[in-house]
């Protein structure tokens, strides 16, 4: 037995080794911490980026960091579910492969508690929105996504939007409508404004009277209101949006009170393999280059003073942890409302 353990101990402290690495790195407060980064960066050459934001918006940021930096990202996007999925999946295998996970906050709350994410320090932290920053410092906002409301500006005219979501009860919206498939948080908190009772009595008589189309996937919903088989759509991405709109598509937005925003962010991995490029990533992400990149493509920045065209605009910012707390509730009630309409 004793050399069953001794064998166990050898094989553990690498990983163990490895992780305190990250952690050094990662809590670094020197003079000389932007120094070490960029020259531990190009040593590693690289680093493993897992994301759910779009190829085309990743592609814009990693551009720019690959440019300034020399260090090669290597990319897989999916489904924001998917990236959890693989890795916790990679963990529980004892691979790593992960430096950077970056997706929706939710998520990234998730896989603080599995214990997969490092604390981070970085000073460009002392720039960003407070909603941007947990207590755990385990996951940073890099942005916040706004869910507004998306129409056709072929088929529906600005005179005849909503001004509520009770407004969405009149007859004319018969047949018009469409919600994402998984956009509990959203629900959660409009609900929640409006008075729980009310909320679901108001959402369960929508669906009732005037039906709701779901959709799966926030830029599939906004297509098809840009190709009008959803006229109007209530949980879209402002970003978006605002790309539709700027393409020149017969597409515009505004927002309902309340408005909903969830924080989108990312973190580095507790043993990530590439550290330095990671952390350097990381501070890109969230410093003005990045935030700046983020805003010209229509997105709402965690950086302070960048929010753009809703800068002032009163947001009801999506609680993470409370979320993962309270999902199976509102999960449950989402799916009832919504999903059982196609049963």
């Amino acid at each position: 037995m004793n050399w069953f353990c001794a064998l166990l101990c050898a094989a553990l402290m690498p990983l163990a080794a490895a992780a305190d690495a990250v952690s050094d790195i990662a809590l670094y407060r020197g003079a000389d911490r932007s120094a070490r980064l960029v020259e531990g960066a190009r040593k590693e050459g690289s680093l493993n980026l897992y994301t759910s934001l779009t190829v085309e918006d990743m592609a814009a940021l990693n551009g720019a960091f690959e440019a300034k930096h020399g260090v090669k990202v290597r990319m897989w996007r999916a489904t924001s579910d998917k990236v959890v999925q693989r890795v916790l999946a990679e963990a529980k295998a004892g691979r790593y492969e992960l430096d950077i996970v970056e997706t929706n906050a939710p998520p990234l709350e998730s896989l603080h508690r599995e214990g997969i994410l490092q604390r981070v320090h970085s000073p460009q932290h002392a720039e960003l929105i407070a909603a941007a920053l947990p207590a755990h410092g385990e996951w940073v906002g890099s942005r916040l996504n706004v869910f507004v409301q998306a129409y056709n500006t072929a088929l529906v005219g600005r005179g005849e939007l909503p001004r509520s979501y009770g407004d969405l009860l009149q007859p004319r919206w018969k047949g018009r409508l469409g919600v994402e498939a998984g956009d509990e948080d959203w629900f959660a908190m409009v609900v929640t404004a409006l008075g729980e009772a009310q909320g679901l009595r108001l959402f369960r008589e929508l669906v009732a009277t005037n039906g709701v189309s779901v959709r799966r996937g926030h830029t599939l919903l906004a297509n098809l209101v840009a190709s009008g088989e959803v006229p109007l759509a209530l949980t879209v991405y402002n970003f978006t949006a605002e790309q539709l709109k700027r393409k020149g598509a017969p597409f515009d937005w505004f927002v309902l009170p309340p408005a909903v925003a969830r924080a989108n962010g990312l973190a580095l991995a507790r043993r990530a393999p590439h550290p330095h490029a990671a952390l350097l990533y990381y501070d890109f992400m969230i410093g003005e280059a990045g935030q700046r990149i983020l805003e010209e493509r229509g997105f709402l920045p965690a950086r302070r003073g960048m929010q753009g065209a809703l800068a002032g605009l009163p947001l009801r910012i999506v609680d993470p942890a409370l979320m993962l707390d309270q999902a199976e509730k509102w999960t449950r009630l989402y799916e009832s409302i919504f999903l059982s309409q196609r049963r």
